[in-house]
């Protein structure tokens, strides 16, 4: 058993390689049962504080805190080995990457939990919508500025010449350009629809095919959640070259009604149509404005027209007040004895004697 343990394998003997393995599974089973004392152990403790700083920094660490210490035993194990010099450098330099990245990845969640439990109650407590567009804006920018300081401290520790890399970039800085054409207009339309304010958060739009409310302005894209709740992702650009229809601007809604009655109507019940009409307004003037319009439109193919206007006010139920105007017209108009007509054709034939 002693012999084959010492017998060379790769540089390092058998028994180095089973220390080394052991060294990384004992390493990721430590950063395991650290995750469940923080999960199971820890939180007990600091839920029973007042402030919830506490509670929210335990939750943000025990995940990064795990992974940091698997990670070291990882390279602690590989690096005890006697490999070739180039192995070790490579080892260290994957090392160096996952830790800052490690680091990374601890800062973005603080920073995101902290958001949460601060700044979001105080954005839903303001009445303006703007700061609901700008803080998913502020997180994509903070975690986008983070992931760049990281690659770029990771890079430059794992012995690359950063500077280098970025001038290198700049040589193909035209073909970039003609790549990221889509991407910069996408950025513009963004820029357009804070300052211009076409829509805010919660908005009823149309716009092209699109119809729903918009949950999420972003530098790159908008989203619509549509009545069929589908989330539908549009590129800010559309935005900038379309017309868009902001629904939720109006202020009220416009409902034109045409009722045709039957061609046998005389104009006593005709004016008596009108003035059913002015009664059912009045019956629901609380939900509606003030302006509207009861009239004798046209003589139609089938059928004496009537055109009925009316506005519902803005924050009422426009669908339900529809559905009960509707239904009261009907009651009335078929109380009254008024027939609606619908399209009929008299065909005269001449018999050849």
């Amino acid at each position: 058993m002693f012999d084959f343990l010492e017998k060379d394998f790769y540089w390092n003997t058998v028994g180095e390689w089973f220390l080394a393995l052991a060294v990384i599974l004992g390493s990721v089973l430590l950063g395991r049962v650290i995750f469940w004392l923080f999960s199971n152990v820890v939180k007990k403790f600091t839920a029973k504080t007042k402030t919830n700083l506490d509670d929210i920094l335990i939750d943000m660490v025990e995940e990064p805190l795990s992974f940091a210490i698997a990670i070291l035993g990882i390279w602690y194990g590989l690096d005890s080995l006697n490999l070739p010099d180039a192995g070790h450098v490579w080892i260290n330099r994957i090392y160096y990457l996952l830790i800052i990245f490690n680091i990374a990845w601890l800062i973005n969640r603080l920073i995101d939990a902290i958001i949460e439990e601060y700044l979001v109650p105080i954005i839903e407590k303001s009445e303006s919508d703007l700061d609901d567009q700008l803080l998913p804006i502020l997180r994509k920018g903070i975690h986008v500025t983070v992931w760049i300081m990281a690659v770029i401290i990771g890079l430059n520790n794992a012995g690359y010449d950063v500077g280098a890399l970025i001038a290198g970039l700049g040589i193909g800085g035209l073909a970039l350009a003609l790549a990221a054409q889509d991407t910069v207009a996408n950025l513009f339309g963004g820029i357009t629809i804070f300052v211009d304010q076409p829509f805010t958060i919660n908005d009823w739009i149309k716009i092209n095919s699109y119809e729903g409310i918009i949950e999420e302005v972003g530098i790159r894209s908008t989203r619509i959640r549509t009545f069929e709740g589908r989330l539908v992702t549009i590129p800010n650009k559309v935005f900038a070259e379309s017309a868009i229809e902001n629904v939720s601007a109006e202020p009220s809604r416009r409902v034109i009604l045409m009722l045709g009655l039957t061609y046998d109507t005389t104009p006593e019940k005709m004016k008596l149509s009108l003035a059913t009409l002015a009664e059912v307004y009045a019956a629901f003037s609380e939900h509606l404005e003030e302006k509207h319009l009861e009239l004798f439109d046209s003589f139609g193919d089938f059928s004496l027209n009537i055109k009925f206007v009316y506005y519902i006010k803005k924050g009422e139920d426009v669908f339900d007040i529809n559905s009960r105007m509707k239904l009261e017209i009907l009651e009335r108009f078929n109380a009254a004895g008024l027939d609606f007509a619908f399209p009929t054709q008299t065909i005269y034939a001449t018999v050849e004697k």
